[in-house]
């Protein structure tokens, strides 16, 4: 019935001389040889697991090990589902943007934004408006203002080969 787990040795495994053993409702039963715990435990129609293997001598305790595993599964799911998964949008913007397109590009943004997603804006640079990295700066920085008060900037703007990048996050729900 032993049920394999990479951090914990149960029942035949634990292969020590002496272990220090822990009842099922925590109460201390003493020192005593693998043996004779592995004996209790079957009497009781539980498991042994070995819990603390570095202390001398090592810490083992009786329990239902399947009723343990469950509830430990049951705890990491409970924290996964608390957890927010952030995903990073990127918008991409060019030089030669027009107005209404901006001002389209600056709500999907505030749409992010506002669905607790980080957003990295890039300003792509072709042919000679490499020349003139100042406008996709001026641009970047138009974007920024348009997302004040909805995101804070993590990354100043800076220039990654032919694009100049922007990280702006979420401010935080007050």
């Amino acid at each position: 019935m032993a049920i394999s787990n990479k951090e914990l040795l149960i029942n035949e495994e634990i292969r020590d001389k002496e272990i220090r053993v822990i009842d099922a409702d925590g109460s201390q039963l003493g020192i005593m040889s693998a043996r004779e715990a592995q004996q209790l435990a079957y009497d009781k129609n539980l498991d042994l697991v070995k819990i603390a293997p570095q202390a001398t001598p090592p810490v083992c305790r009786i329990m239902d090990y399947g009723k343990y595993r469950f509830e430990q599964a049951k705890r990491e799911k409970e924290a996964r589902k608390n957890q927010k998964v952030i995903d990073i949008k990127e918008i991409r913007l060019s030089l030669k943007i027009d107005t209404h397109d901006f001002e389209t590009k600056v709500g999907h943004a505030k749409k992010f934004l506002a669905g607790g997603d980080k957003v990295k804006v890039s300003v792509r640079f072709r042919g000679r408006e490499m020349a003139h990295p100042e406008l996709g700066t001026v641009l970047i920085q138009r974007f920024a203002d348009a997302l004040a008060e909805t995101g804070t900037i993590d990354k100043q703007p800076k220039m990654e080969g032919r694009s100049m990048v922007m990280f702006v996050s979420p401010k935080p729900v007050k």
